[in-house]
């Protein structure tokens, strides 16, 4: 029988952080994780509301809170959610799921109730800030819910079913998702991912470039043997994706490398076969048409609407 390949996870490697915190807050912040594996306990009403209080009190830009959260329990829904974003089976095995939206819409009709001018959805200024606001929030709900002994998961593949999303959950126009968490109590506290450094993410007073020897120290440091083994499906797939990207030329050097190395290195793995790169930009225009059918024209020549 042929043995199956196996593929390490592209989420890296288990770091184990054995250190002395000076608080509880930073050891809590250093030695989170992401969960996927929940038990059946449901989140008592008191303790999820502690959370959603951490969020709501996050900062944001002017204080105006553009975004919304869906909160989602009933299991069917939390099935058809773990389906539309890529069969992800802990959603639908999360006790609860909130979606995080930017809403536009609320502070619209604020301002149509109190007859003040409003072009927020036609902002990009507006749209950035809000986009910030909303990751902010959600952040600060996932670090409540580890301080009171839950766990949880980003859903980022909400990307993938936007307008499912909106008419699943009666979006209204100006309401947008952005992220989905996954939350509960965890079957067994998982363990943080290895990081890159303070020495390689912080920069002092301007951006540091780095050597090509000291960048790749940084990245053997953070991926320590994790090698991906060459498979002719593997190099077929890498070595189309390359093409597609950056010509033969670039396929053929490619291919070379992971040869002469005897495996697929992380960086080779992540945009040749994980987030490809030949298709990662291919839904930038349709990713533009939906942002358009929820309400938000900020890509395009602002014309002012005639009052009615």
């Amino acid at each position: 029988m042929k043995r199956k390949e196996t593929m390490p996870s592209h989420h890296g490697v288990d770091e184990t952080l054995e250190k002395d915190y000076p608080n509880e807050t930073l050891k809590l912040l250093n030695q989170r994780a992401s969960c996927r594996s929940f038990s059946a306990k449901k989140i008592p009403r008191k303790v999820l509301e502690l959370a959603l209080e951490a969020g709501i009190h996050s900062p944001s830009g002017g204080n105006l809170q553009p975004y919304s959260i869906i909160k989602i329990e009933e299991a069917k829904t939390s099935e058809k959610l773990a389906r539309l974003c890529g069969n992800q089976v802990w959603i639908a095995q999360a006790p609860t799921n909130l979606l995080f939206c930017i809403d536009w819409h609320r502070l619209k009709r604020w301002a149509e109730v109190e007859v003040a001018p409003f072009t927020a959805t036609s902002s990009f200024r507006h749209f950035w800030i809000s986009f910030q606001d909303t990751i902010i929030a959600a952040q600060n709900i996932c670090t409540a819910l580890d301080s009171l002994g839950l766990g949880s998961v980003y859903i980022g593949t909400v990307l993938d079913c936007f307008r499912e999303l909106k008419s699943m959950l009666r979006l209204p126009e100006g309401v947008f998702p952005v992220v989905l968490l996954s939350l509960g109590y965890p079957k067994a506290r998982p363990r943080p991912k290895r990081k890159l450094g303070i020495e390689v993410i912080v920069h002092n007073e301007k951006y540091q470039q780095f050597n090509d020897k000291m960048l790749k120290q940084a990245f053997e440091k953070k991926y320590p043997d994790l090698k991906v083994e060459i498979t002719q499906e593997r190099l077929e797939k890498i070595s189309e994706v390359c093409r597609r990207v950056h010509e033969e030329g670039f396929a053929q050097k490619c291919t070379k490398r992971i040869k002469e190395h005897g495996y697929i290195n992380p960086v080779q793995r992540y945009f040749g076969l994980h987030y490809a790169a030949d298709m990662m930009p291919l839904d930038n225009d349709e990713f533009l048409r939906i942002m358009e059918e929820f309400g938000f024209s900020w890509f395009k020549k602002y014309q002012p609407v005639e009052y009615l």
